[in-house]
């Protein structure tokens, strides 16, 4: 049975067909290799910050990034406003009539 495995393994390998390459398969190979590499290192700063950002497992960071400076900046106007109302309060209840 060896033999006759062996001789059908063979027959079997044989009416594969093995297309030929194009012409110029390989050149064409590594010219677009080449054009990949110049692409990608003619990229801009940020265009390379960009795909790093919205890579998946940064994308979570940064969300958290954008909404911590959100709220500090929020917190940072808040405060500026308090501050200012608590003048014009103090002011109107100093002197009434200089506020106008």
């Amino acid at each position: 049975m060896n033999s006759e495995d062996n001789k059908f393994q063979e027959l079997l390998r044989g009416s594969r067909p093995s297309p030929a390459p194009p012409p110029r398969f390989q050149q064409n190979v590594w010219r677009r290799i080449e054009d990949a590499e110049a692409t990608a290192k003619s990229e801009s700063w940020l265009d390379a910050l960009a795909a790093l950002i919205l890579r998946p497992r940064f994308a979570v960071a940064t969300a958290t990034a954008l909404l911590l400076a959100g709220v500090f900046a929020g917190m940072a106007d808040g405060r500026q406003f308090a501050r200012h109302d608590a003048q014009m309060n103090y002011l109107a209840a100093v002197a009434p009539h200089a506020a106008r």
